[in-house]
């Protein structure tokens, strides 16, 4: 258990849209935000986030900076609007799993045709670029951090956030998460571990499909970010209520237990003493066999004969990697203000309520964690 946290802003820039309101619309039209791109499925941002990110590069400042950062600032500028924030005391810890990929290999590929570096490759290029850009951006006092637990990222940004709340070295955070994967190498590193869809259908990325017999993964860029803040405020989306993480001893690099033990503890210590059921859980459920299965067993395993109805967005918004658990989250928040149920083409269910939803992510090795809001 742990003392209450106010959620009182989040904003997103994704495959979905721009804004709360693009965004909304695309959820609740339910269809796959997926092209084709020299043969490859990418979830990519609509022309006018490319547009938001265009305007940001137009200053000097930020002319160098990679496509994660720019994102990063874009979302991080709208949360503190949003939550209404007047001065710049408060921390920052943004995440990204890989961080600035596209100008990582640019910068290589300058490297091995020349022999010499570029002035700005590492500055622009090392993980703590993000959240230092995002601190410059808003000219923030407080501590600035970035991180990366590879797909758990931005959920462990949330961890962070409440840690500082909890101590009292911090009244208010701004955590996010940011990837920007969809360049040549990374693509060609997650076709060569054989989960990328090859799917042609009307659903390429059948996460949570628990009866596909191939991998359907696609990757999808996106940022979030959201502001925390100690206590329940009145104006808050949501309140976070309880918070798990787990890791699992390695077997192999990439994959959980049968059953996902990390899932099972983080979600176990989410839960902690509530005696109210949970109504929903937006699953992490990339889209591959072994890692929809798993969480679902863990699901299963720890809810046994009261299990609340489950969802995700991947199938929409392929996996955004570091940026994931945040986009979960602004899906659970978004069926808690609306009322609506989000589900999935795959498994048809309805739940009787929407006042309480566990939010999970998880990363290479076991990194698993999972959150608790309600209204």
């Amino acid at each position: 258990m742990i003392q209450p946290v106010s959620i009182t802003s989040l904003a997103s820039l994704s495959p979905l849209g721009h804004d709360r309101e693009t965004v909304e619309a695309a959820y609740f039209k339910g269809t796959p935000c997926f092209t084709k791109f020299d043969g490859i499925w990418q979830a990519r941002l609509q022309p006018q986030g490319c547009d938001v990110l265009a305007a940001i590069r137009q200053d000097a400042r930020y002319r160098q900076l990679d496509r994660s950062v720019l994102m990063a600032i874009e979302v991080s500028r709208r949360a503190v609007a949003e939550a209404g924030w007047k001065n710049g005391n408060f921390g920052i810890n943004f995440g990204s799993s890989r961080g600035a990929t596209a100008l990582f290999e640019q910068h290589h590929a300058e490297f091995l045709a020349t022999g010499k570096s570029p002035v700005l490759a590492s500055p622009t290029t090392t993980l703590g670029n993000i959240s230092s850009w995002v601190s410059h951006d808003l000219q923030s006092t407080g501590p600035e951090i970035s991180h990366s637990i590879t797909c758990s990222t931005a959920l462990h940004a949330v961890l962070n956030g409440i840690a500082w709340i909890g101590s009292g070295m911090s009244d208010r955070f701004l955590v996010g998460g940011s990837e920007a994967p969809l360049t040549p190498f990374t693509l060609a590193q997650m076709q060569a571990m054989k989960i990328y869809s090859k799917d042609d259908g009307p659903f390429p990325c059948r996460a949570l499909d628990l009866e596909k017999q191939r991998n359907t993964m696609i990757l999808g860029e996106g940022a979030a970010a959201c502001t925390l803040e100690a206590g329940r405020k009145t104006d808050a989306l949501a309140v976070i209520t309880g918070i798990g993480y787990a890791t699992e001893p390695l077997k192999h690099a990439t994959s959980l237990s049968a059953d996902a033990t990390c899932f099972q503890r983080s979600m176990t210590m989410a839960l902690g003493n509530h005696p109210q059921p949970v109504d929903a859980i937006v699953m992490h459920a990339p889209g591959t066999i072994a890692g929809d299965m798993s969480e679902f067993r863990a699901i299963r395993n720890v809810f046994e004969n009261r299990m609340p109805a489950l969802t995700t967005n991947k199938w929409q918004t392929g996996h955004t990697f570091g940026a994931s658990g945040l986009l979960s989250l602004e899906m659970a928040l978004m069926m808690l203000r609306r009322q609506k149920w989000l589900g999935s083409p795959f498994l048809h269910q309805q739940p009787e309520k929407l006042e309480r939803i566990l939010v999970n992510a998880v990363g290479f090795g076991g990194n698993a964690v999972s959150v608790l809001v309600e209204v």
